[in-house]
């Protein structure tokens, strides 16, 4: 059984991954990194079991990523366009 110390310490080692992201350039990650950190962050805050101050932290860190994987999505999507002569038909 897991004591109440054991979640606090590993909701504590999520946290500081979490802020070792926002701290690291979040531009060095790819995609599919986000997309992982951002499952884990979903799943803390789904499971119940951290702070609202830790929730909160959660959701910024989550945000901030969201905007940085919305960044790089655009920069591909750009690429394509120009490899297809900027014909917006064939994108879709």
């Amino acid at each position: 059984m897991v004591s109440q110390m054991d979640r606090n310490e590993k909701d504590e080692a999520v946290m500081n991954e979490a802020g070792e992201t926002q701290e690291a350039p979040a531009d060095k990650l790819s995609i599919e990194e986000i997309f992982t950190e951002l499952d884990g962050i979903i799943r803390n805050l789904e499971n119940g079991e951290v702070s609202l101050e830790d929730s909160f932290k959660y959701y910024e860190a989550g945000m901030k990523l969201v905007k940085t994987c919305g960044g790089k999505i655009d920069k591909v999507e750009k690429q394509i366009l120009v490899l297809n002569g900027n014909n917006t038909e064939d994108v879709r």
